[in-house]
């Protein structure tokens, strides 16, 4: 199946929006390498356009259809108690362990969420440490510069 690739601009740094005709596959984070394909699929550019809106704050929440990746039972339980995090919002990697009935699993809920293809779309930098801003694949100035988007927003 053929793979298309968009670009979206933020104020800290591209952003890269990776579909199928069907779902969207990955969201590449500013530093990660991609390459943009001549052309998108719809659902990339639409993936692409919410984004865009996400980032000049009109977008809080996002309709997306995510493909199949390989992923864990807990993986994906911890990705839909991220989804759940209400835009502007934080919780701590205990709550989200608690929400998905593993509460000494902050650890595993970190991991996690590293895991998680699709930065954003289902909110890990939503997640912080209890004494803390905690990690981000991202790094910590992109995971500020989320937070203090929807902060503002």
């Amino acid at each position: 199946m053929e793979h298309f690739r968009a670009r979206v601009a933020s104020s800290v740094g591209d952003w890269g929006v990776e579909g199928t005709d069907r779902a969207l596959t990955r969201i590449y984070m500013p530093g990660e390498a991609f390459r943009v394909t001549r052309n998108a699929s719809r659902v990339v550019a639409d993936v692409a356009e919410q984004l865009a809106r996400y980032f000049d704050g009109t977008q809080r929440e996002f309709r997306v259809t995510f493909d199949d990746v390989g992923a864990t039972d807990f993986q994906r339980d911890v990705w839909n108690a991220l989804i759940a995090v209400p835009y502007g919002e934080t919780r701590t990697y205990g709550e989200i362990a608690a929400a998905v009935g593993r509460p000494r699993a902050m650890r595993a809920v970190g991991n996690a969420n590293h895991a998680n293809p699709w930065p954003i779309l289902v909110p890990c930098h939503r997640v912080v440490a209890a004494n803390g801003l905690g990690g981000y694949g991202g790094g910590l100035d992109v995971k500020r510069y989320l937070l203090t988007l929807e902060s503002h927003s």
